[in-house]
């Protein structure tokens, strides 16, 4: 016997239609936070960045490949890294339909990543992922838009993310989940915790480079098309920890 509430199809359906007027308000703020969205200023980039792309060097500019506006995820992947961020990587999972379709609605999605380009074209490929990924191995762009800190910063406790900015200098005692997903990156936990996860647009007129918008944290679930489904499944989330794995190790214990 089901422990959650049962009833008949006339009291489910009362109930779905008065959820129908909560989900239609929903969509009508997220229409309005969208024209809110699109209506802040834009800052131009005077800072040139170097990328190394599949295609040699390249500028911010560069990423666009010809269209006027660049969604960039800001994947989680240091250095010295062995392996992209499972998070990351799931979200990441939906890029190579979605990027098809943007692009050819004057709109370019790329990855960027502080690991060098061999090292992502390597995940890339286990992966079985064809979207752009750029690396900024060598560039400020990750500490600039707020997705990496220094391991100074870091001790110090001086870092800023999500718009807030740190007080608290990172924790010597990382917790268990924490540590062991940094092990299946190949590092450790305060080294995974230098690299941040968010995404950030830009757009490109006449020749300038301009910040449109960029988001971190909670803000990347609308992102994450896994959580869209599961919102909608009869347990919703149903999470007791960290249950995700890259899509290739499901099964191996």
């Amino acid at each position: 016997m089901t422990g959650h509430a049962t009833g008949t199809r006339e009291e489910w359906l009362a109930a779905r239609l008065a959820l129908l007027e909560a989900e239609k308000e929903l969509t009508r703020q997220s229409d309005a936070l969208a024209r809110q969205r699109q209506a802040l200023p834009w800052v131009r980039v005077d800072k040139t960045y170097r990328f190394e792309t599949g295609r040699g060097t390249a500028t911010l500019a560069d990423l666009f490949e010809g269209r006027s506006q660049l969604l960039v995820y800001h994947f989680m992947f240091g250095p010295d890294w062995q392996a992209g961020c499972p998070s990351c990587s799931a979200i990441a999972d939906g890029f190579n339909g979605f990027a098809l379709h943007l692009a050819n609605h004057d709109v370019t999605l790329c990855a960027v990543s502080r690991a060098p380009l061999a090292r992502l074209q390597a995940y890339q490929r286990r992966m079985g992922w064809t979207f752009p990924w750029a690396s900024a191995h060598d560039s400020d762009f990750n500490f600039d838009f707020n997705v990496a800190v220094t391991e100074e910063q870091q001790r110090a406790g001086t870092t800023e993310y999500n718009f807030r900015r740190s007080a608290q200098a990172a924790d010597p005692t990382p917790s268990e989940p924490l540590v062991h997903i940094a092990a299946t990156c190949g590092t450790d936990a305060a080294s995974f915790t230098r690299d941040l996860p968010g995404m950030s647009t830009f757009v490109l007129e006449d020749g300038v480079v301009y910040h449109a918008y960029s988001t971190y944290a909670r803000g990347l679930d609308v992102l994450w098309g896994m959580y869209q489904w599961l919102d909608r499944a009869p347990k919703g989330r149903n999470e007791a920890g960290i249950w995700w794995r890259r899509h290739d190790e499901y099964g191996k214990g």
